[in-house]
Parts: C-alpha cells; sequence; structure tokens
C-alpha cells in the first residue's frame, strides 16, 4: 500500500533517498598529502616505522594520506596537495635523489612540509659556521686549518662531514692530529664535557615539547624535559633565525657543566620526533598544530 499523500516516510524510504543523495550529490575534496618515509630505515635507537605509521593515520583525520618511500616522491608528488616530508632517513645515502626532489618541488610549486626555506640541515651543516661568526651560543666551529686556533683549547676535537647524519663519519682527534688532516669539506669543533642533551621540538615557530637524554653516552635514551622559560627563549632564538615558516623544527643542544646551553644541532629536515615519549596531552596538541600549519600552508597563509 502506498503511504497517503502528505504522510512522512517510513525509515526504508529515507535510507534509500540518503543514499541516492550521497551517490548524485558531490562531497567535499579532502586535501591529498604525500607523506614521504623510508619505513625500512634502521636508525641507532629509532624506529621510523612506527612514529610514521602512527603521526600519518593521525592525519587522516584531516586529509588522504599516501606515504611513499623518498625514492619515489618526485614521480609521484604532483598527484598531490602538499608533500609532507618525515622520517625520510639521511638524504647523505642519496644526495642526487634529495637534489632533485628539491628541485622538482621548487619549479612544480607544491607546497612542502617542512618548508624547504630553511637554512640549517635541509642545506648542510654551514649554518653551525655562520651562527658561530654570529655569535649565537653554538658550539664553536671552523672549516679551515688556519683558523683551528680560533677554537678553544680541548682535550679532544670532533671533525665531522660538512654533509652529515647519525654521526656518520664523525671523529675524534687530538689537536696535533687536527694539523695534519685535510679539511676539505669536514667542520671541527671542540669536544664539548656536557651534563646532558636536550631536544627542543617546534611545529612552525610554537614550542611544543622538550625530551633529554640524562646520560651523555646515550643520545637516544630520552625522557620528557621540563624546559625552563629561559631554556625555551635559547631554543627560540635558532627557530626564530632561520627561514622556515611551516613545518617542524627541532633545536638540539647540549647542557655543559658551567649550565650553559649550546646548539648542536638545529634539524629543519626530517627530524626524528620521540612522540612515543611523550604523555597523551602533548602528543594531541602536536598532532592539532601539525593539522593546523598544513591547512594554513595549503591556503597560502
Amino acid at each position: 500500500m502506498s503511504p497517503r499523500a502528505g504522510s512522512r516516510p517510513d525509515s526504508r524510504i529515507r535510507r534509500a533517498r540518503a543514499r541516492y543523495a550521497a551517490r548524485v550529490t558531490p562531497q567535499p575534496i579532502r586535501p591529498r598529502v604525500l607523506y614521504v618515509s623510508d619505513l625500512g630505515y634502521q636508525a641507532k635507537g629509532r624506529r621510523y616505522c612506527d612514529e610514521d605509521i602512527a603521526l600519518s593515520a593521525r592525519l587522516g583525520a584531516d586529509f588522504d594520506v599516501a606515504i611513499c618511500h623518498p625514492s619515489a616522491a618526485v614521480g609521484l608528488m604532483d598527484r598531490f596537495d602538499v608533500v609532507v616530508v618525515r622520517n625520510s632517513g639521511p638524504v647523505i645515502h642519496d644526495m642526487a635523489g634529495y637534489e632533485a626532489f628539491r628541485a622538482a618541488a621548487l619549479a612544480s610549486g607544491i607546497p612542502v612540509f617542512t618548508d624547504l626555506r630553511g637554512k640549517a640541515d635541509q642545506v648542510g651543516k654551514q649554518y653551525l659556521l655562520d651562527l658561530t661568526a654570529a655569535g649565537y651560543p653554538v658550539i664553536p666551529t671552523v672549516d679551515r686549518a688556519d683558523a683551528v686556533d680560533e677554537l678553544p683549547s680541548a682535550g679532544a676535537y670532533v671533525v665531522k662531514p660538512r654533509f652529515g647524519a647519525d654521526s656518520a663519519g664523525l671523529a675524534f682527534v687530538t689537536r696535533d692530529e687536527l694539523r695534519t688532516l685535510d679539511l676539505t669539506g669536514l667542520l671541527v669543533q671542540p669536544r664539548v664535557d656536557f651534563a646532558h642533551e636536550i631536544s627542543f621540538y617546534f611545529v612552525d615557530r610554537t614550542p611544543q615539547y622538550a625530551l633529554y637524554a640524562p646520560d651523555p653516552a646515550a643520545r637516544w635514551r630520552l625522557e620528557p624535559y621540563a624546559a625552563r622559560p629561559e631554556d625555551w627563549a635559547f631554543a627560540q632564538r635558532f627557530v626564530d633565525w632561520n627561514d622556515v615558516e611551516h613545518g617542524i623544527q627541532r633545536v638540539d643542544a647540549c647542557r655543559t657543566r658551567d649550565g650553559e646551553l649550546l646548539l648542536v644541532e638545529l634539524e629543519d629536515l626530517n627530524p626524528y620526533l620521540s612522540l612515543d615519549l611523550v604523555g597523551d596531552d602533548e602528543r594531541e596538541a602536536f598532532v592539532a598544530s601539525m593539522t593546523r600549519s598544513l591547512h594554513a600552508l595549503l591556503r597560502g597563509d
């Protein structure tokens, strides 16, 4: 029997109409994110895959996310609205591939998160020389044999590649040994006796959380750190010096035995986040900040 004119359709008819409307009514288009990660990379004390699987899944609440290996990014990125570079591994293992990605992204104009204007690890370790020359609180760094005498006297010196990561190519030498080395492509710093290392994490230029390694010999055995306002002010100086507007930055510092903080590294390429070590509130706040930043980047804000 047909329902009387003006009567309310029963629930089955309402459901059928809703299904039909869903087929014929255009659905909002969600931004497409190409999430670049090397899920198989074996990092010291870190599991890239766990962090990136979890974080990319959380971003799926606002975006359509696909994970790809760094080697596939150039071929795929023109199908997406934004490229998110996360735990993609040290670029020193494929400098040509990394430079090809940067060139293609800049040429196409596709937004990249972290954006490619960074002056820190995105373009090597030149920033350590620049910050030393500018008088910032950084471990003093030189790259010429005739500048070694400008470094503070130390029991040993650190020699590391201008382009490097994960301590690859790092060596400790005496001052006499240092005088015999060819420093082409290398940086030299005094070996600092420090109490602990601290990492400060930022989305755009906004502080998120801090972690520290109480044992100087165990860099990735991290614990939550209750950073003081002056600690955050120290880290903020380097984030403000950098040109990044949208993206993630990690400021790595060491605290000397005298209590002074010195910059170790300003990571603006693909910093590991150690999100599994922070509390639920900090993790939720970080995801929310990253989501807002990606939306702003897509809007061109």
